[in-house]
């Protein structure tokens, strides 16, 4: 426990640690308010409801990709700056991406990574088998992304477009919501694939 509340308090200094010559602070604060109190349920999780180490990371490793989206807006992650210094090979000319992919990944994480966790409260909460709880957790995942898909909705309504794009990251491509749902459900199809005979009692 004391390194699962050591790492959520690493995770939070890195919140403030990223305004540090922030491309877009303004829009950086938007994107922080809930995972600040994300991380803070976290914390409350691990200390009362005690979380096993795989949903705790899985959960620490959407956070740290959030972290990165955030701080460039999802739509200008330099990765592929990073690539070509690496490798000498530019991903976006090599596959020709007209827009920046970030957001795409952290949709697919979604998927892959939050299905532990609704298996593992399913299985603790709901008394699930591990099979229906795997089946399960992919609705879960769905049913979460589209209710985010549906505030980022709401967004775009309130905000002004510039302010709407620079949280929602749409780049322009009208079928944004429905590939984020297609990444995510992916994602949940292959992670159940691979927990669906896990369970709590394993770890403990």
């Amino acid at each position: 426990m004391r390194l699962q509340l050591l790492l959520i308090g690493l995770t939070l200094s890195a919140i403030p640690l990223s305004f540090i010559d922030a491309p877009y602070p303004q829009e950086l604060i938007l994107q922080h308010i809930p995972t600040s109190i994300g991380l803070v349920l976290l914390a409350f999780a691990v200390i009362f409801v005690r979380p096993t180490g795989l949903s705790f990371f899985c959960v620490l490793a959407f956070v740290w990709l959030h972290l990165i989206g955030a701080r460039w807006i999802y739509s200008f992650v330099p990765y592929d700056a990073l690539v070509e210094q690496i490798v000498g090979i530019s991903i976006s000319d090599y596959f020709g991406w007209e827009r920046n992919h970030y957001d795409r990944l952290v949709h697919f994480a979604s998927g892959i990574l939050g299905v532990p966790l609704a298996s593992e409260c399913l299985q603790r909460f709901a008394h699930m088998r591990p099979l229906g709880a795997a089946i399960m957790g992919i609705s879960c995942v769905m049913a979460i992304g589209a209710t985010y898909e549906i505030l980022e909705w709401q967004i775009a309504m309130t905000f002004s477009p510039a302010q709407a794009e620079a949280y929602n990251g749409q780049q322009g491509d009208r079928w944004d919501p429905q590939k984020d749902l297609a990444l995510a459900g992916i994602g949940s199809l292959l992670s159940a694939g691979l927990v669906f005979r896990w369970s709590p009692a394993m770890a403990r």
